[in-house]
Parts: C-alpha cells; sequence; structure tokens
C-alpha cells in the first residue's frame, strides 16, 4: 500500500512524513546521512579520496602535470577540476558529452577553490615564467543519491591533503625539469572549505543532506560553503523558490556545525594513513 502510494504520488507521500518532523528515511528534517571517508584509495593517482553520504559515492583522483605558466600569471600553476556523472551512478545520467548538472558541479567546485584560495595557485609555481605544475583533479560518482555537491568537497579536500609534490630542478644546461619522485612533499591547504546542501519544501520546510528524490519533489535547493573559521566562501542557490535572511542565517549557522563534524573526520582518517606509511 506505501508503495503504490509513494509511487502515484510522491511529493503528498513526502508531505505525510515532514508534517511528522521526519523523513521517508527515518532522519528528522536537519540530521544528515552517515558520512564515510577513505583517504589514498587510488594507488595511481598522485593524491585521492572515496566519500559517501548514505548512498552518494564520490571518487576523486589528482594528477600532477607540469606545464608552462601563462603569461598573465607567470607565478602560478593551475588546478583543472573535473566532476563525471556516468551513467553507472544513475539511470538520470546519458552517456556523452557531460551534461548541464556535470558542468555547473565542475563550475561549483572551481569556485570554491579560487574564492576560498584552498591551495594558493603561487605554490605550484616552479620556476616564474618556466615551470609550474597543473592539478588535473577528476571528481566520479559512482552511486547518485542526491547532494553531490557536498561529497565532491569532502572528496576534493581529503585528495588534496593526500597529495605530494615530487621535487623539481631545471638543469642549468639543458633547461629541462629533472623530477626526483622520491623526494615528495605534501601539498600546502591554506584553507578548508566544506559544503552543506539544503532542500526546501512547499516554500518553507528545510532539510539538510537531501537524497535524489527530495532534490527532485524541492521547490528550492541551496549549498551553503565555509571555511574554519566559519567564514562564509561561497552560497549556491540555483533558481527556485526565494529564501528569507533568517532562513538563509539558520543554513549558515547548520554549515558551520557541520564544518566542524567533518573537519574531524577528514583529520582522523588522514592521521590514521599517514600513521600506517
Amino acid at each position: 500500500m506505501a508503495a503504490g502510494f509513494k509511487t502515484a504520488e510522491p511529493l503528498e507521500y513526502h508531505r505525510s512524513f515532514l508534517k511528522e518532523n521526519c523523513r521517508p528515511d527515518g532522519r528528522e528534517l536537519v540530521e544528515f546521512r552517515t558520512t564515510t571517508l577513505n583517504i589514498g584509495s587510488i594507488s595511481t593517482a598522485d593524491g585521492s579520496a572515496l566519500v559517501k553520504i548514505g548512498n552518494t559515492t564520490v571518487i576523486c583522483g589528482i594528477k600532477m602535470e607540469l606545464a608552462n605558466p601563462s603569461v598573465e600569471a607567470p607565478n602560478k600553476g593551475y588546478i583543472v577540476p573535473n566532476v563525471d556523472l556516468p551513467p553507472l551512478c544513475s539511470s538520470g545520467f546519458r552517456p556523452g558529452a557531460p551534461g548541464e548538472q556535470a558542468q555547473a558541479a565542475s563550475q561549483f567546485i572551481a569556485d570554491i577553490i579560487e574564492s576560498s584560495e584552498v591551495v594558493k595557485t603561487e605554490d605550484l609555481c616552479i620556476e616564474r615564467g618556466k615551470l609550474c605544475w597543473v592539478l588535473y583533479c577528476d571528481l566520479m560518482c559512482l552511486d547518485y543519491d542526491g547532494n553531490l555537491l557536498d561529497t565532491c568537497v569532502i572528496a576534493l579536500l581529503a585528495a588534496l591533503k593526500n597529495a605530494q609534490l615530487p621535487e623539481v630542478t631545471l638543469n642549468a644546461e639543458t633547461s629541462l625539469p629533472e623530477v626526483d619522485l622520491k623526494k615528495r612533499k605534501p601539498l600546502q591547504i591554506h584553507r578548508h572549505p566544506l559544503a552543506s546542501s539544503f532542500c526546501v519544501f512547499d516554500n518553507s520546510i528545510l532539510i539538510v543532506d537531501p537524497t535524489g528524490e527530495e532534490e527532485r519533489l524541492s521547490t528550492a535547493q541551496l549549498t551553503v560553503v565555509t571555511d574554519e573559521d566559519g567564514r562564509l566562501c561561497s552560497v549556491h542557490k540555483p533558481g527556485g523558490t526565494s529564501l528569507s535572511g533568517e532562513r538563509l542565517q539558520e543554513c549558515i549557522s547548520r554549515a558551520q556545525v557541520r564544518h566542524r563534524e567533518i573537519r574531524k573526520l577528514i583529520d582522523k582518517v588522514a592521521q590514521s594513513v599517514t600513521s600506517r606509511k
């Protein structure tokens, strides 16, 4: 009976739970799903992390390449993020060129990297105007069940903390780079941006960490990014109904609490990886 109601009237089905201040999966409105993290999961990458929020699973692999700095920024390297939503993660995605959601997610990650200065691109310069590092940060969704952005941001930050730069010198005679893979140093992480996503139902009911179905049925979605000082790095709201200043402040406060929880998780897992080496 309940399954038939859910299929025929999904919105009414969700409303029947929201009236009781809970959700179909048993969570309270402001309760996040279980978050798990594995760091260094890809041995062939220069830094990697696997993150699960509920069923949503994202793996991030970082590859480093040498390149020439741009003429406009001769003392800077590059960070190039790319979010991939392949058909294997959900029947809602098709093979071929990246869809609108994947492109929007890639841009969102690029904006966070720039606005928060998680890694300063000056740190990626080896020789001004001659040589720098490019960090290709590939984020692939393995299972999609809502809240892609939070999962991607955690995976990116954990993978960056796992990445190590090899020592590079320019040969004075040949001007060619010489890479010493045995001598590596960790990337310097300057800020720790983390995201918290919310959905609004019927223009008034606020829930955190939405599932895929909750995202589809909601009237608005919002992602708040904060750093370790509680500073607001960015607010991402792709259309939908407007939010009052009071509601927005509530989201920011919840995001700051969530930030502390996830930061503890990242530090704990990163520490256990370091102690195993």
